[in-house]
């Protein structure tokens, strides 16, 4: 059962495989686990930790587009939040959802949706273009995390002004967020390149 339409603009994994229903459940699937393998590459800062989260997000998103990477990483969050232990240092529930980094977890699906919606306009193709994405892509999970990290850390009855949100919340994370873009952009453009190539050879 194909649902492709003439309107479908393909993305990395549609240019590998035919794009279906059961490679569309797969492939959402498979966004959502590698999501939660990176999270667990982290290093432990409170109240935000570093983790490859979000170098795995804006993969997704490129890889599969803006409705499947959405779908990936709403996915990641419900069952996160379901008790799964796939949220950074195997934590899970509600209240990582309601604490301070609840927001960045939410900002991951609008960030995969944006990066995705990229990708079909063929920006995720070349290094510069997919550095834009990509920087755009990181900079949108930091617009719905702070807020979220701000109200979180004032019901806490911590500091929450914005000199206190970005230094706990932002600032730590530039040069990790600056080379998890620059290795997606130099990532998909290459594999582009390869699936490109690997179609040559089979014509």
């Amino acid at each position: 059962m194909s649902i492709a339409t003439p309107l479908a603009r393909p993305t990395l994994v549609d240019r590998v495989q035919p794009r279906t229903l059961a490679s569309d459940i797969v492939l959402v699937l498979g966004g959502t686990a590698l999501v939660a393998a990176l999270a667990q590459v982290a290093i432990p800062l409170w109240p935000v930790p570093v983790t490859g989260q979000t170098l795995a997000v804006l993969i997704v998103g490129a890889s599969l587009g803006a409705a499947r990477g959405a779908a990936s990483l709403g996915l990641y969050a419900l069952l996160g939040g379901l008790g799964l232990p796939i949220f950074s240092d195997t934590e899970s529930g509600w209240s990582v959802i309601a604490g301070p980094t609840g927001g960045y977890i939410i900002g991951f699906i609008l960030a995969a949706a944006i990066v995705g919606w990229a990708a079909e306009q063929q920006w995720d193709r070349g290094w510069l273009k997919a550095a834009i994405t990509f920087i755009g892509g990181s900079l949108v999970v930091f617009a719905v995390g702070l807020p979220w990290l701000a109200l979180s850390l004032g019901q806490l009855g911590l500091p929450n002004d914005l000199g206190s949100v970005l230094a706990s919340g932002f600032v730590p994370f530039i040069i990790g967020g600056l080379i998890k873009a620059g290795i997606a952009a130099a990532l998909l453009p290459a594999l582009w390149r390869a699936a490109e190539a690997r179609r040559t050879d089979e014509a």
